[in-house]
């Protein structure tokens, strides 16, 4: 849902109801959406130094330093993947947000992503892959197919917030680091 100062992503978890995404680290914005937010564990997500942002948020909000990332672009191109041997993918777009999943032989949720095309980029998020399954190309994979389903969408650029070790998988997909992206929460 966008908002004035960015965008509003309902999450629908305990721990994170939704989260606000601010695209610049601009003082008043940061400030309007945090003064908008009522409900706990209501998130914000700005393209600033974590030590920053925290001086310019308001009683009730803290700086979640393991949370806090790095802003990631990239200019999206096809390619085309294919599962790696031993999982089956699936793609389903619902309300506008695409998601794709990979099970192993078993039936079991492997590895899997989301996105969601705003204008000429898409926001990539919530990509993870399962520990028994890691480092078997399974989060390239969600990627890559993610990345096909936004150009098909008209997307040409793509944007996320990274981990640490998301980052690193990231990198090796062509994907830049921009900025830090300080993670903060609403915990009155």
């Amino acid at each position: 849902m966008a908002k004035p100062w960015g965008v509003y992503i309902e999450v629908g978890r305990p721990d994170q109801v939704g989260r606000h995404v601010l695209p610049e680290a601009n003082e008043l914005a940061v400030r309007a959406a945090a003064a908008s937010v009522t409900v706990p564990h209501t998130w914000l997500k700005v393209p600033m130094d974590p030590e920053e942002v925290g001086r310019r948020l308001p009683a009730g909000w803290v700086v979640d330093k393991g949370e806090t990332g790095h802003l990631m672009a990239t200019d999206l191109r096809i390619t085309a993947p294919t599962a790696p041997e031993g999982y089956t993918a699936t793609v389903e777009t619902r309300d506008g947000v695409t998601r794709v999943q990979l099970r192993d032989t078993e039936g079991e949720l492997s590895a899997q992503g989301q996105m969601a095309v705003l204008g000429r980029a898409t926001v990539i998020d919530r990509v993870t892959t399962e520990q028994a399954h890691r480092r078997r190309g399974l989060g390239a994979f969600v990627m890559r197919t993610l990345a096909d389903h936004a150009v098909a969408d008209g997307a040409t650029l793509g944007v996320l917030g990274a981990t640490d070790e998301g980052r690193a998988l990231y990198e090796t997909l062509d994907w830049k680091t921009y900025a830090p992206l300080a993670a903060c929460i609403y915990r009155p």
